[in-house]
């Protein structure tokens, strides 16, 4: 089979650095309990929420990156690397893990809350830290707020296998992606986790996001652009947006409540979110047609200075995911030890927002940093090597 893979421009596309930044703020915020800044993120507005969208980016820039290393030097080549990046995830995941269950056990066991260890899943471990520190290792134990990054491994992980085919019949995987997503819901397809339960992102399901994303950048999005960009499509998104905001609103308010009929409620609260229920998948898919339709990728909002921290921050996803996932429990910590104040909510919040966006700023110093010190240990020799020849010269002219 040849390759038919209509892979985008080469360079970045800041819009995806964007909204990887902006999900990371919002994760960040919901993962703290009673922070009245999360009631300003994704998830109170609509059926899908940041997770959604990040676990969608992913699949896009993989397929974008590895799909490219592929077409121009080979599955082993493109395999090796999703190898690299795998073990690169696999590490921050573990580190992340270890440190976060130190200061979790810590904070709670200084502040005498012991509580905190069974609401995030550490009192288990420190219960039986050998058992649990090997279930770790096979990504089937975490503590709560720890799941995003084990799904993304996993995905990760076994994208290989099918990157080969996808490059040259993207459609087929995507049929596939889809068949395993209903079958995972119909049948009650999920992993399990330590000590019992299910993984909170069922992987069977939720892989379909990150293969529609990697459908997207491999073609589709090119195959399905006159459909998507004509009036009617976009006006059923739009609706289907308004359609979910006045939905999603009316389940957390007793009063809206009542003006929308009980039936419509029940058909989509609770929200199920770890099997990814389709109205998810298509709400996401009106907020990128609607997005996509306003913000191109030479939109002048990318270069705006109020954009910028969200681009470091999305340009720096990892890193910043993972400072995330300790800052909010330490914001946890903090606000219940001030009762709840809402100032101490507020300002938690925000500095959290800060610190996250210093440290994107401070990995981008750092990486240019050491993009010099390696040119300069290149020119090195090769200066070392002149001025030899500049000294000796004379030399040879004087004998």
């Amino acid at each position: 089979m040849r390759v038919c893979a209509n892979l985008p421009l080469a360079g970045r596309d800041l819009r995806l650095d964007l909204f990887r930044g902006l999900a990371n703020w919002a994760i960040f915020l919901d993962h703290i309990p009673h922070e009245v800044l999360s009631s300003l993120t994704t998830r109170n507005y609509g059926f899908s929420d940041a997770a959604d969208l990040f676990v969608f980016i992913s699949g896009y820039t993989a397929a974008c990156v590895f799909g490219r290393i592929m077409i121009e030097r080979g599955w082993v080549a493109a395999a090796s690397r999703l190898v690299k990046r795998v073990s690169k995830l696999y590490a921050a995941h573990i580190i992340v893990l270890a440190v976060y269950i130190a200061i979790v056990g810590g904070l709670s066991l200084g502040l005498h809350d012991p509580d905190d260890l069974n609401q995030f899943n550490v009192a288990v471990f420190m219960s039986h830290p050998l058992r649990e520190l090997s279930q770790a290792l096979l990504l089937r134990y975490r503590p709560v707020n720890l799941d995003v990054l084990p799904l993304y491994i996993l995905l990760l992980g076994t994208f290989a296998p099918a990157l080969w085919l996808m490059v040259r019949k993207p459609t087929l995987v995507l049929m596939g992606s889809l068949v395993v997503y209903f079958a995972g819901r119909h049948f009650g397809w999920n992993l399990a986790t330590s000590p019992s339960g299910l993984w909170y992102f069922n992987p069977f399901t939720w892989q379909l996001l990150f293969f529609l994303g990697a459908w997207l950048a491999l073609g589709g999005a090119r195959a399905v652009h006159s459909v998507v960009r004509t009036r009617a499509v976009f006006y059923i998104a739009v609706a289907f947006i308004v359609f979910a905001f006045l939905v999603t609103m009316a389940a957390h308010s007793a009063g809206l409540g009542n003006l929308l009929p009980h039936w419509i409620l029940q058909s989509f609260f609770p929200n199920d979110k770890t099997n990814l229920a389709p109205y998810r998948v298509v709400h996401l898919i009106a907020v990128v047609v609607v997005v996509t339709r306003f913000l191109a990728a030479d939109s002048p909002i990318l270069q705006w200075r109020l954009s910028a921290p969200l681009i470091k921050c999305g340009q720096h996803s990892l890193e910043v995911f993972c400072i995330g996932i300790v800052l909010s429990f330490c914001a946890h910590a903090a606000i219940e030890t001030s009762l709840d104040s809402l100032w101490v909510q507020i300002f938690v919040g925000a500095l959290g927002i800060l610190f996250l966006t210093a440290s994107a700023h401070y990995l981008t110093w750092r990486k240019q940093q050491d993009r010099v010190l390696l040119f300069a240990n290149y020119l090195r020799p090769l200066l070392k090597l002149e001025m030899q020849r500049v000294n000796h010269e004379p030399k040879r002219r004087f004998q």
